[in-house]
C-alpha cells in the first residue's frame, strides 16, 4: 500500500432524497376521501417521511410531517386525506433514507474492500477535499485501477445498488451520479461501496452476500477526479445518513485512516 499523491474527489449524494429507487408513494382512493400509500422498494429497511406541500380545505390523519420505518417490499398507509369543502386540494412529497434509525453498532473490523494489494490510500477519515460532510466524514477512498474487483469488507444484505452512470469528473453537478452498492449488515450499519464503473454492479438488492465475495467492479463515475474505490460505513441518524469511524485491516496490518 502506497499514499497516494494524486488527488481524488470523491462525493456521494447524502441527505434525505425523494422517494424513488428506494421507495414511491402512491394517492389512492379509499372510501370518500384519499389514502396515501407508501411502498419499499429496496432490499432493507428504510425510513420515510411523508410531507404536505400543499394542503387545501383537507383534513389529514395523522398528522403531517410524519416518519415511519418500512421493512423490505412492506406497503403500508401514511396518512390519510378527507376533503372538506369545494377547492379541497393536496400535494405531497415523500423523503427517504436507507436503513433502520438510531441503531447501535458493533466493533468489527473490515477486509480490504479490493482484490489489488498495490492499491494507494487516497483521503481518509476528514478528507479535506469532499469528506467534511457527515455522511462521508469517516470515508476511505481506496486507488485502484478500473476494473478492479471490489469485494465485500463483510457480510450482509444489498440494500440498494445503482449501475447506470458513465460519467466522471471533479465536477460537483455529477455528486449523484455515481455508481454504488449499499449492503446493510446484521447490526443496522451499512457500507457504501461508490465510484463504481457503469454495469459494475454484480449483485442485486435483497441478496446476501459473504465476506471477500466479489460484488462489484471499480471505477470512475460520478464527482472524481480519478479511478478510486469510496467505502464508507453509514448508520441512519433520523432522516439522516451519518458515517462512524471503523478499522479495515490489509495486506500489511491496519490502514492509516
Amino acid at each position: 500500500m502506497r499514499r497516494a499523491g494524486l488527488l481524488v474527489l470523491a462525493l456521494l449524494l447524502a441527505p434525505p432524497v425523494l422517494a424513488g429507487a428506494l421507495a414511491e408513494l402512491a394517492v389512492v382512493r379509499q372510501g370518500d376521501g384519499l389514502a396515501a400509500v407508501a411502498t419499499n422498494r429496496s432490499g432493507g429497511p428504510v425510513e420515510v417521511e411523508l410531507e404536505a406541500r400543499q394542503l387545501q380545505q383537507m383534513h389529514v390523519d395523522p398528522g403531517l410531517p410524519l416518519r415511519r420505518v418500512l421493512r423490505p417490499g412492506e406497503r403500508a398507509t401514511l396518512a390519510v386525506l378527507q376533503p372538506a369543502g369545494p377547492s379541497a386540494r393536496h400535494e405531497l412529497q415523500l423523503w427517504v433514507v436507507p436503513g433502520e434509525p438510531f441503531v447501535v453498532p458493533r466493533y468489527v473490523v473490515y477486509a480490504l474492500p479490493v482484490e489489488d494489494a498495490s492499491f494507494e490510500l487516497g483521503q481518509g477519515f476528514h478528507g479535506e477535499y469532499s469528506h467534511g460532510d457527515d455522511a462521508n466524514r469517516y470515508a476511505v477512498d481506496l486507488i485502484v485501477p478500473e476494473g478492479t474487483p471490489v469485494l465485500a469488507a463483510r457480510e450482509g444484505v444489498v440494500l440498494s445498488v445503482a449501475s447506470g452512470h458513465g460519467d466522471g469528473a471533479p465536477d460537483p453537478s455529477l455528486a449523484g451520479a455515481a455508481n454504488y452498492i449499499r449492503v446493510l449488515h446484521e447490526d443496522g450499519t451499512m457500507a457504501l461501496y461508490g465510484h463504481l464503473r457503469e454495469g459494475g454492479v454484480f449483485v442485486r438488492p435483497g441478496q446476501r452476500v459473504t465476506l471477500g465475495q466479489v460484488i462489484g467492479s471499480s471505477g470512475n463515475t460520478g464527482f472524481s477526479s480519478g479511478p478510486h474505490l469510496h467505502f464508507v460505513l453509514q448508520v441512519n441518524a433520523g432522516m439522516r445518513l451519518q458515517s462512524i469511524p471503523f478499522r479495515m485491516i490489509g495486506p500489511n496490518g491496519y490502514l492509516p485512516l
